[in-house]
């Protein structure tokens, strides 16, 4: 008898959720769960042997590069093209204008971008891995890297380019190349090479 009694009161005193609270809960976990999976592209980069996070160029970089690439024409690879800021203005410039990227909602976003401007929608966006992406078919190629794969990126370049290649390198230098003209400083600088063979 006792047991049963416990029994009803243990029952009672557990309380059922509400149809409301169901809801509540359910939204919260589906937006969690939402969140998590836009930002998975966005956070693992920092999981990669070589962090590469997004980071938009700035008004200053966009300048210099423009800078650099005046005179110049033909085809135009925007290595980790990011939100396509780079792509764009080259194209603007009268580039064939491509961009490679890895994170997903970046190319997305950016072959989105390009629809819906005129000047742009000659443009390309691969979703692609820089590393098995080949430079060949460029005349001019951008960077925005870290310090810690210019090394290895300097590598691709003289194995994959052709002489007369100009590469234009923002926030980390070439560590072996000279570079022929240089424009800006601290974070907005930017480097301009050339490839000799």
């Amino acid at each position: 008898m006792e047991l049963e009694i416990l029994q009803n009161s243990k029952m009672k005193t557990q309380s059922k959720l509400s149809p409301v609270g169901k809801v509540l809960i359910y939204t919260t976990g589906g937006l969690a769960l939402g969140v998590s999976i836009v930002c998975i592209p966005f956070v693992s980069p920092a999981l990669r042997k070589v962090c590469l996070p997004y980071v938009p160029a700035t008004t200053e970089q966009l300048v210099g590069v423009t800078k650099v690439l005046a005179g110049r024409s033909g085809r135009l690879l925007d290595v980790g093209s990011g939100d396509g800021r780079i792509v764009f203005t080259a194209a603007k410039l009268g580039f064939e204008a491509d961009g490679v990227e890895l994170n997903p909602w970046l190319v997305f976003y950016s072959r989105l971008s390009a629809l819906f401007n005129r000047d742009c929608r000659n443009t390309k966006f691969y979703r692609r891995d820089l590393w098995k992406f080949s430079l060949r078919p460029y005349e001019n190629i951008v960077i925005f890297g870290v310090e810690q794969m210019m090394q290895d990126f300097e590598k691709k370049l003289t194995q994959e380019t052709t002489s007369g290649t100009v590469v234009i390198v923002c926030r980390f230098p070439l560590p072996n190349m000279v570079p022929v003209e240089t424009v800006g400083h601290g974070v907005d600088t930017v480097w301009k090479y050339v490839i000799k063979s």
